[in-house]
């Protein structure tokens, strides 16, 4: 009787935590959402607003809303040049961030050889060096390619600058996979490519998905590299047109922020539907 008396107050006492626990748990959640949310939200809802109501309360609500600004910003200025060359150049860059990095992951995960580990060290690194750093190097050794006003000059570097994060993403689902079934599919007659293209790529389903997207957001929202290397207006993307419409229309304050939202949309969507994905391969990742 004593033991009975003993283990219910501990259980009980165990349900009262994880219950008082939920609710802190659910605030802190909501205030980091919040803070996260409410500038983006600001930015949205003041395209539905004239420049002079945002002057006479800049935290009050879309009365009335406003849905020309919106036209107006889709029908003046380069906007759909912009988002055709911010397209390309993100969906380049996330083609060649994936396939280049699984198969550098691919290598480092299920290859045993001399200086592996330092190689993959090499990679790692990678995370630590800024590329505003490398700015200035990178123009003069893209000037002397001839590449510069291309969409290679952007897509390129940005590639090689992700590649580090990509593979460490993508190195410890690739490893994880019991070698048993590498072993399985060679009994079977599978090469090791065929290995690769067959089981274990659509194993790494989630880790591809994260590193795409990664890549997607960090091209989309690129600024300071094609800044320096793209003068030329017809191939400037999205981010350098926020910066030309601001500065051309600086007291169109609503035009500003519709012109904002529509150039972060695309790639706030695209985050946003891939988000499990996301999770997912990182949780892989850490765990790996």
């Amino acid at each position: 009787m004593s033991m009975a008396v003993d283990v219910v107050p501990s259980v009980t006492k165990k349900r009262r935590t994880a219950v008082w626990g939920s609710p802190l748990t659910y605030a802190l959640a909501l205030a980091v959402a919040a803070v996260s949310i409410a500038p983006v939200a600001y930015v949205i809802l003041g395209g539905f607003r004239t420049t002079a109501q945002i002057n006479a309360d800049p935290a009050a609500l879309p009365n009335p809303w406003v849905w020309t600004t919106y036209g107006r910003v889709l029908s003046q200025g380069n906007f759909w040049t912009e988002l055709w060359n911010s397209t390309v150049i993100a969906l380049s860059t996330t083609l060649g961030v994936v396939v280049l990095g699984v198969c550098a992951a691919f290598v480092l995960a299920r290859y045993t050889f001399r200086g592996r580990e330092v190689l993959y060290t090499y990679f790692t690194l990678g995370l630590l060096f800024p590329a505003g750093a490398a700015i200035l190097p990178l123009y003069l050794m893209l000037r002397d390619m001839d590449l510069i006003n291309s969409y290679y000059a952007v897509i390129l570097p940005q590639v090689a600058f992700q590649l580090p994060l990509t593979i460490v993403v993508l190195r410890p689902f690739l490893t994880a996979v019991p070698m048993e079934l590498e072993d399985a599919a060679m009994i079977d007659g599978s090469s090791r490519l065929g290995f690769f293209w067959r089981i274990l790529l659509p194993l790494s389903g989630p880790a591809l998905v994260t590193v795409g997207v990664l890549g997607f957001v960090a091209s989309w929202n690129a600024f300071l590299l094609p800044l320096f290397v793209i003068q030329d207006v017809s191939l400037q993307t999205l981010p350098l047109g926020v910066q030309n419409f601001s500065t051309q229309y600086t007291s169109d304050t609503a035009g500003i922020l519709a012109f904002t939202s529509l150039a972060m949309l695309p790639a706030l969507l695209f985050f946003t539907f891939a988000e499990r994905q996301i999770v997912g391969g990182l949780q892989g990742a850490i765990k790996g």
